[in-house]
């Protein structure tokens, strides 16, 4: 819940606005957890001002993973 994110104001933070449970997506599918977990780290990773809440686009059960290209190396910088 973002609200308490707020509140507690980590360093930094990438949210979604998933059902509660569902950290990083729905059970069996790899592609959407694997999609929310390069993400995630590539917004922990760009984040420079702490405080940050980074919110991720990806929707519930709306979203196409098959294509998805995890980010290169270089794309980080």
């Amino acid at each position: 819940m973002r609200e308490y994110t707020e509140k507690v104001q980590p360093p930094r933070t990438v949210f979604l606005r998933w059902p509660f449970g569902h950290p990083v997506g729905e059970p069996g599918n790899s592609a959407q957890q694997q999609a929310v977990v390069y993400e995630a780290l590539r917004a922990l990773y760009q984040i420079a001002e702490p405080g940050t809440i980074v919110d991720l686009p990806f929707r519930w059960r709306r979203e196409n993973y098959a294509d998805y290209q995890a980010p290169q190396a270089c794309e980080l910088e």
